[in-house]
């Protein structure tokens, strides 16, 4: 996931080169999206795993 989120970031910063403006928007805007996901999900999963981690050790 985080690998497309760059994908479409490459693809807005060359489009805004270019001076598409509206693909370079429609791009960064699902850039944002993917990155937030990943956020969400790795937080969530580190959370999960500290969790049984601490389970498991004490």
């Amino acid at each position: 996931m985080l690998k497309w989120a760059f994908v479409f970031l490459i693809i807005a910063v060359i489009a805004g080169i270019f001076g598409f403006t509206d693909v370079e928007a429609a791009s960064a805007t699902i850039a944002q999206w993917l990155f937030g996901i990943f956020l969400v999900l790795f937080l969530g999963a580190l959370v999960v795993g500290l969790t049984i981690g601490a389970k498991l050790t004490s």
